[in-house]
């Protein structure tokens, strides 16, 4: 289980948070805090593996607890100054969410930080493409979903991006298909929405014939 201290001001927005973290699977909220005294004082006693930090604390910027707290954080704030978003992460914050956001935007850069630490996950020597995976994983939520078109499911395009996420490299469309049991027709209009979100890479080589195969990736698998 990722361990998460959650820290904001506002005790009700605390809590939203905290309701949000504790329906991600794999998550567990271990503590709240609504100053940086507490924050950094539950820190220390409670060893989180993620802080979800608010800028706006009555006692001191949110920002300069990162490094103190000792962990992973996703600095939380209402600034929209780029100011505060390089300090944030100039200090370490692994990620940034501006409010006012929505439950998916959080949503989705837990189940990024999830795969991110599961991307390094052992003590053993990693080279430089096990790095841009991890890179590349811990911002995966930033990209927002492609609205679903009509007729498209949610499962079938869940199972297509993780058939992407989960390979060693590039699959063409048919490979897609095979790995999911769906059709190639199929697999091919989910991978041309992806595509055109942004949430993956589309690359082109050239068969024997000459002809042009598309290719699909997702960020760091390419």
């Amino acid at each position: 289980m990722i361990r998460v201290l959650v820290v904001d001001d506002d005790f009700r927005v605390a809590q939203f948070h905290a309701a949000i973290v504790s329906g991600c699977e794999g998550f567990e909220v271990v503590g709240l805090a609504h100053t940086a005294q507490q924050a950094l004082q539950q820190a220390g006693d409670l060893a989180p593996d993620l802080v979800l930090l608010d800028e706006y604390l009555p006692d001191e910027r949110g920002s300069t607890l990162i490094g103190r707290l000792e962990a992973a954080v996703i600095l939380i704030t209402a600034a929209d100054d780029g100011s505060t978003v390089r300090s944030a992460l100039s200090r370490g914050a692994v990620n940034v969410l501006l409010k006012p956001f929505g439950a998916d935007a959080l949503t989705a850069r837990l189940h990024a930080f999830a795969r991110f630490r599961a991307s390094l996950r052992g003590g053993g020597a990693v080279d430089q493409a096990s790095v841009d995976r991890a890179m590349a994983a811990l911002h995966e939520g930033d990209t927002p979903s492609a609205p679903m078109r009509k007729g498209r499911s949610p499962i079938t395009a869940d199972a297509i991006a993780d058939a992407l996420r989960t390979a060693a490299g590039p699959l063409t469309a048919a490979e897609v298909a095979d790995a999911t049991g769906v059709s190639r027709a199929t697999a091919q209009r989910y991978l041309s929405d992806l595509s055109r979100a942004g949430r993956i890479h589309l690359t082109l080589r050239y068969g024997s014939t000459g002809r042009p195969e598309h290719r699909y990736a997702w960020p760091g698998r390419s």
